[in-house]
């Protein structure tokens, strides 16, 4: 009845928020990724994930879209259920979908549905300062929430098209302020996507909580990528910041491993996966 209770005597116990708060207070780098089945959740748990993303990048990768904008609520609990049943360890984050946290009480009703319905232990937004309040919210109901920052996927269309972030003076000093006062109004985590290395390195000092990366540098606390990325599956021309560990493995599970491996001992990224 007490899982929690029993977990605690596993080798490896369970990851949560205060684990993560750890392994950056002692310098551990944190290896994520996203999953949006049982199948490959059971593998990138087994193969030392600390945290798992239910990212909205399933509008591209799983459903074909041209960007995350389509993806609803719906479709996040639905993969968000199917991966929860595949892990033992790694801690469960779900993303919020375009227009979905538009204000307080939205975000509060979808939120308590991704962590109710889809078994999610954290949910991600995207957005600065304009999300503060949000984001005080849903810390004041005791819903852990992941800020991101930097390229917003959801935003493609208003800052026209996928690209770095934070290259000017301005707009680096604008991300830090706001990191900032996401961390004030109660983000847990903030994760960083598509910034200078300087920039990534600049808001994982100025921040208590963990800062996780893609392409964001080596500088922060940790890295995600997505799963079919690391694979080989996705088609077409990949983002600078992704490595294929899959064309050096012999099964999905040793490229996970890899990848586990690469971002624990800080040889992923390497400067030709970083932006300046």
């Amino acid at each position: 009845m007490y899982t929690q209770l029993e977990q605690r005597g596993m080798p490896r116990p369970p990851v949560n928020v205060s684990t993560l708060a750890k392994m950056k207070a002692e310098g551990e780098a944190i290896a994520c990724l996203t999953a949006y089945d049982a199948s490959f959740a059971r593998l990138v748990d087994e193969a030392g994930t600390d945290l798992v993303l239910v990212g909205d990048s399933l509008g591209m990768v799983i459903q074909g879209h041209d960007t995350t904008v389509p993806v609803t609520v719906d479709d996040i609990i639905y993969h968000s259920r199917c991966v929860a049943r595949g892990l033992r360890r790694a801690f469960l984050v779900a993303d919020m979908p375009f227009m979905s946290y538009s204000d307080r009480h939205r975000a509060l009703d979808n939120a308590v549905r991704l962590m109710q319905e889809g078994g999610a232990m954290m949910v991600k937004l995207e957005g600065g300062a304009e999300q503060i309040r949000i984001v005080e919210h849903l810390a004041q109901h005791d819903i852990p929430v992941c800020a991101h920052l930097g390229l917003r996927p959801q935003s493609v269309h208003k800052i026209g098209g996928f690209k770095v972030q934070g290259r000017d003076e301005a707009q680096a000093r604008q991300m830090l302020e706001d990191a900032r006062g996401l961390e004030a109004a109660g983000a847990d985590i903030v994760l960083l996507e598509c910034v200078p290395n300087e920039l990534g390195e600049a808001v994982r000092e100025t921040l208590a909580v963990p800062v996780i990366g893609i392409g964001a540098g080596p500088k922060v606390d940790g890295q995600i990528l997505v799963l079919y990325d690391i694979l080989g599956i996705t088609g077409g021309r990949m983002p600078r910041f992704v490595k294929d560990f899959m064309s050096e493995a012999g099964s999905p599970l040793e490229a996970c491993v890899a990848y586990v491996r690469a971002v624990k001992t800080r040889e992923y990224p390497a400067p030709e996966h970083c932006f300046s």
